[in-house]
């Protein structure tokens, strides 16, 4: 986690109120006992294939085995198929259609180029081929019954006597047409035929019309009569012993039996007793969360904020379970539980987003189905979407995350579905999509994570990575306004960084502290002597106060610019803390060397502080020093530089500035020399073995 931890003088701020922290919890163990479904729950596990561990279970009461869904959806394909499409007669078409045409080849007789004579010939001929048209019966076929084959039985009402017939047995609008030119290449007494064809293909129509209402009526009525259940368990019927294989059907009367209990259970079941048993069980799990963070993280526990945002995410999940479970959608793994440890783990710790992840999927397993099956597989991908993102430096080790999560629901599910089924051909491979969209929302871990940063004023490791690019506008200015200042300030990020990751703590942070300590010294670069060039030294023209000023406006000048920046405070607390309250010992001393009569007051020499209160604050000042301190050795060697890194560190022990920041004289040692090792390599300074041995 990339919050410090703050000074104790701080603890009296309101947001480290006791009395809040404990209505926040009441609150939210409130909000997710409301919410969650509000049904007795099944005493038992079980999966298909696994051995029934429990007594024997005899049935408690009568109840009906119900059909599986594939079952039923069974049934409803082999009713529908025996439900006759309805198609009415319409009379009237045939006889207002050989009307028209009678009408239309009276008009359009002259085009035809015959004689008048035959005029009778060609409207008998017509008539009577349309007839036998609308005789025999013109439809357009419907589409979703010849799903069935090309041709499909159908109920023909013709003034409400019904008859069944086929498709074959009819024409469609484009047979009549092949069928009125047939008819008429048979008749030699028809000169023109194409001519006669075409006036007939204006008059067909279909006269055997689809009714649709009549027909989804029919179909609603014969669904509505399936039956849901397979049979009937009696009361005092054995259901499964003890030790024996849970088999397809057994599973059907134990499925049956849980959703019959919960049922009854919420039908006649005392309401009040379950919302208590609920409320007992959020409460453990929140309490439980909430002790965690005293005992191991205490500087989360002390920030009410910190704790808010936790107790939010914690709701917020479970507050989405339950919503989904109402809306009754058809997974309850379309949900993405794994964003949770993510935003937790960017966040906060690795440790913690575990702790809270498994309480999470606790209280959940009590409502969703197969529990069992359901917290093992969102704790496995949990842990790996936790340890996929251990050491978050590249943005894409979300998508890697992302894909390792994937897999691990794979195997999970293969493995799963092996011990149900016992058979690779019987997966069902399309309840693996749950799986794949739920993966595919916990991409939304990252703008929620920027969201959080944003709300709370919080900083996660990516932004520490954001803040540490050298191309930001701060670092480019810095760059070139105090190029002196720049190169210091990388040299004391790579020794603070190894230095903090040798010892324990946040090593993007510390690198991000260190890259801008000193950007106070923007203001004044000629001021401070790593940006002089060989020459004047604008401290001659100044007294020993002025110039001490000069140089301690440079921490409040740094936190100004960093406030205008947007900087976190959590990264401006490097630049406040990195002087500590120590003097500026080379003005304070030319002072009392060069005016020994005059009293003088140390606070015109000493930085503000305050002190560093955390390790890497801690190092970053000793990194600071001890780099600074190193630019003034004439001639670098082993023993020069080691007497150097002591002595700076030693003086700051002296001067208590390392009393708040949590840091042993174990990690001090250990400091010291990575110190001298880097120092060292920066000098190229070659040790003598010879001397060693």
């Amino acid at each position: 986690m990339a919050k410090l931890k703050k000074n104790p003088q701080q603890l009296i701020h309101p947001k480290y109120s006791s009395k809040l922290k404990f209505v926040m919890m009441g609150f939210c163990i409130l909000i997710i006992t409301i919410s969650l479904p509000k049904q007795a729950k099944f005493r038992y596990e079980f999966e298909k294939g696994t051995v029934w561990l429990h007594k024997d279970l005899v049935s408690p009461y009568s109840y009906a085995i119900k059909k599986t869904s594939a079952e039923i959806e069974k049934d409803q394909a082999d009713i529908l198929k025996s439900v006759l499409p309805v198609y009415r007669n319409n009379t009237v078409t045939a006889e207002e259609q050989v009307a028209a045409f009678a009408s239309d080849l009276d008009i359009k007789w002259k085009s035809s180029g015959e004689d008048v004579e035959l005029k009778p010939v060609y409207l008998s001929t017509g008539q009577r081929i349309l007839g036998t048209l609308y005789a025999r019966g013109i439809s357009t076929p419907n589409r979703k019954y010849q799903r069935r084959g090309t041709y499909y039985n159908f109920l023909l009402l013709t003034n409400n006597v019904e008859r069944h017939l086929n498709t074959v047995e009819i024409f469609t609008p484009e047979a009549a047409g092949k069928y009125i030119s047939g008819q008429l290449q048979l008749l030699p007494a028809i000169k023109n035929k194409a001519w006669l064809a075409d006036v007939m293909n204006d008059h067909i129509e279909p006269n055997y019309l689809y009714d649709e209402h009549v027909s989804e009526r029919l179909e609603a009525d014969a669904i509505s009569n399936i039956s849901v259940a397979r049979g009937m368990v009696q009361k005092g019927e054995l259901i499964v012993s003890s030790g024996t294989i849970i088999t397809p059907e057994i599973f059907k009367k134990l499925e049956s039996l849980r959703e019959a209990y919960e049922e009854d259970a919420r039908i006649a079941g005392n309401r009040q007793v379950l919302v208590v048993g609920q409320f007992l069980l959020v409460s453990l799990c929140i309490t439980m969360l909430i002790v965690f963070l005293f005992l191991f993280r205490k500087d989360i526990y002390a920030d009410n904020r910190l704790m808010s945002l936790i107790l939010i995410v914690v709701t917020g999940m479970l507050v989405t379970l339950s919503l989904a479970m109402r809306m009754k959608i058809p997974s309850v793994y379309y949900i993405p539980y794994c964003v949770v440890p993510i935003i937790i783990r960017i966040l906060f710790d690795t440790r913690l987003a575990l702790n809270i992840h498994t309480l999470v999927i606790l209280i959940a397993g009590f409502y969703v189905p197969n529990s069992f099956e359901f917290t093992y597989l969102q704790i496995t991908s949990g842990m790996v979407a936790l340890y996929s993102i251990k050491s978050l430096v590249k943005r894409e080790q979300f998508l890697i995350s992302a894909f390792l999560i994937l897999c691990n629901y794979f195997v999970g599910f293969v493995g799963i579905s092996f011990i149900r089924n016992g058979s690779l051909a019987d997966i069902e491979w399309i309840n693996f999509t749950p799986f794949v969209f739920s993966v595919l929302l916990s991409l939304l871990a990252y703008p929620l994570i920027y969201a959080f940063e944003r709300l709370f004023g919080i900083i996660s490791d990516l932004t520490l990575i954001e803040l540490t690019n050298t191309n930001s506008r701060i670092l480019r200015d810095l760059s070139y306004k105090a190029p002196g200042t720049f190169q210091h300030s990388l040299q004391v990020a790579n020794l603070a960084e190894a230095a903090i990751f040798k010892i324990g703590g946040n090593a993007l942070l510390v690198r991000a502290g260190a890259m801008y300590h000193d950007i106070g010294k923007m203001e004044n670069p000629q001021f401070f002597i790593e940006n002089q060039n060989k020459g004047t030294n604008p401290h001659d023209n100044l007294s020993y106060e002025q110039s001490a000023q000069l140089i301690i406006q440079h921490v409040h000048k740094g936190i100004e610019l960093a406030r205008r920046s947007h900087i976190p405070e959590i990264v401006i607390d490097f630049i406040r803390t990195h002087h500590g309250n120590t003097r500026v010992d080379y003005f304070y001393q030319s002072f009392l060397k060069n005016f020994p009569e005059k009293l003088v007051d140390e606070n015109i020499f000493r930085y503000p502080g305050p002190i560093p209160f955390s390790k890497e604050t801690a190092v970053l000042m000793l990194a600071d020093s001890v780099e600074a301190a190193s630019r003034s050795i004439k001639e670098p060697s082993v023993q020069s530089i080691s007497d150097l890194v002591d002595r700076i560190i030693d003086y700051k022990l002296e001067q208590d500035q390392l009393n708040d920041s949590n840091i042993t004289l174990k990690d001090i040692e250990t400091i010291k020399l990575i110190f001298k090792t880097m120092l060292m390599g920066i000098y190229h300074v070659r040790i003598d073995y010879a001397a060693v041995k």
